[in-house]
């Protein structure tokens, strides 16, 4: 081959490559930015990113058919694998302690989803049909792997913009939740003390709790099972005391490896061609709206159960009544030290917030069983 053969092959790629592809790249960069500079949910943002700019270099061929990426779609995304995988490590470092002594934060937890349903009726008025506005309404659970797992099943082509939508917004909790929170509580609530003397829960108690909520959500939810049992067979291996390297591997090993094949994955669904167009843009105005709307009607009904304990319980538990765990609740307990130092709020918050990651599971589920048959 001669060099005036060689040369439109060595220029191919250059030949092919876009104005989108750049934007796309530069998107990745950012994301990556994000996670590094601002360490804004690095385990996520940063294999994101990179997965992005891969699937923007033309004619690489990683995210189709044989590829790397191509393949992991097909053995973790389409077969609902990594979400699944990375539940049981979450199972296996959720204490559902606070939320068994203190079961009136299932409330919190439930009223924490309201976004996602509101969320859901908008998209369909906007044009948006059932089985997209129900995959883009989960985005406000804040729960990466939920989102994924039904968007998979119920919008394969708008996985890429939900996953972005559902993990960026996590990493920006504590930009996104705080003005919400001082806007719909004075400082007198934001001050309420609430006192840590929960009943004891037993050992037993701890581990028929995961047995009997499979059970229970199983066969109340049975679209919801995959999610909530695997998430359940994690608490499991925890509250046992019988298989402890298991537990370890489940919220170490298996989490973190799931999580990076999730992320690159997912990243390298991020072509130009599929990411920049409106339904994207809607996709992340409705997610963040929905985001809001779970934050919102999580802090009205803490207030109303602030009116109705005559003002011993914190409407601040409200904010945490979404599924993004630990940090919700931990931004909770941080803004009322704001506040008061010596208000010590985090076993309370953390109460709701396991409460609101079994409730955006129940919520998948019941998505499922709504849209499954307009696929």
């Amino acid at each position: 081959m001669n060099l005036t053969q060689l040369l439109p092959e060595l220029l191919k790629g250059l030949a092919n490559f876009t104005v989108g592809n750049a934007l796309m790249i530069l998107v990745g960069g950012i994301l990556i930015a994000l996670a590094i500079i601002k360490k804004y949910e690095p385990i996520l943002l940063l294999p994101i990113g990179f997965g992005c700019i891969l699937a923007n270099i033309p004619l690489a061929g990683m995210a189709e058919g044989d590829g790397l990426f191509g393949l992991l779609y097909r053995v973790g995304i389409s077969t609902e694998l990594f979400p699944l995988l990375i539940f049981i490590g979450v199972g296996a470092m959720i204490d559902f302690s606070p939320l068994l002594a203190q079961p009136r934060m299932v409330l919190l937890g439930a009223a924490g989803q309201f976004g996602i349903f509101g969320t859901l009726i908008l998209a369909t008025l906007l044009g948006f049909p059932l089985n997209e506005a129900a995959s883009i309404g989960v985005i406000g659970a804040i729960d990466g792997p939920t989102s994924i797992f039904v968007a998979s099943k119920l919008a394969p082509r708008l996985l890429a913009p939900i996953a972005v939508a559902a993990y960026s917004y996590m990493s920006l909790v504590p930009i996104i939740q705080p003005p919400l929170m001082r806007l719909l509580t004075t400082k007198k609530e934001r001050s309420i003390r609430m006192a840590y003397a929960p009943r004891p829960v037993s050992w037993r108690g701890r581990v028929l709790f995961p047995i009997i909520v499979t059970l229970v959500v199983g066969l109340l939810v049975p679209e919801a099972t995959p999610l909530i049992s695997m998430l359940m067979l994690g608490n499991l291996l925890r509250e046992s005391l019988v298989v402890d390297n298991l537990s370890k591997s489940a919220q170490n090993e298996i989490a973190n490896v799931a999580t990076l094949f999730l992320g690159v994955t997912i990243g390298s669904t991020m072509s130009a061609s599929s990411f920049l167009n409106m339904d994207t843009l809607g996709i992340l105005v409705l997610g963040l709206l929905a985001f809001g709307l779970d934050t919102a009607a999580g802090l009205l009904l803490g207030k109303v159960m602030t009116v109705l304990s005559r003002g011993t319980i914190n409407p601040l538990l409200g904010a945490a009544g979404i599924s993004a765990f630990p940090m919700a609740g931990r931004l909770v307990a941080k803004m009322a030290q704001e506040e008061d130092f010596d208000n010590f709020l985090l076993m309370h918050a953390m109460g709701a917030n396991t409460a609101g990651q079994l409730a955006s599971v129940m919520a998948g589920g019941i998505l499922l069983t709504l849209a499954s048959g307009s696929v």
